[in-house]
């Protein structure tokens, strides 16, 4: 079993994240998403794997939200076009496992994943 991290290096959850994984001698394959940001096609697999919805993947209590105006952009495309020019808009951690995704700290479906493996 391998998952991959998106994360921000300065971000609690993300190091939360990296160590659950460690600890549980899981592979990772750890992405600095302010560096990289998502391909069109991690992108795509991430949110459809999340229920499809854009605002899942927004971190909408950081000040890239505010400085962006991302509240005030209309229409899907400007919201997606945000997120590609400014991928600190991401939450993290972005942890992927196959066609499975999360966000956050979500050590019960970890779990779960790990169980299935």
């Amino acid at each position: 079993m391998e998952v991959q991290i998106f994360g921000k290096s300065k971000c609690f959850d993300t190091k939360k994240a990296l160590r659950y994984f460690k600890e549980r001698g899981v592979r990772v394959h750890e992405l600095d998403i302010l560096r990289k940001g998502l391909s069109m096609g991690e992108y795509r697999s991430v949110r459809a794997a999340l229920g499809g919805e854009i605002k899942t993947l927004i971190d909408d209590k950081g000040k890239a939200y505010e400085k962006y105006f991302v509240a005030y952009l209309a229409g899907e495309d400007a919201v997606e076009q945000a997120l590609f020019e400014h991928p600190e808009l991401y939450r993290t951690p972005i942890v992927r496992c196959g066609k499975a995704a999360s966000i956050g700290y979500c050590p019960e479906l970890w779990a779960q994943w790990i169980k299935g493996a």
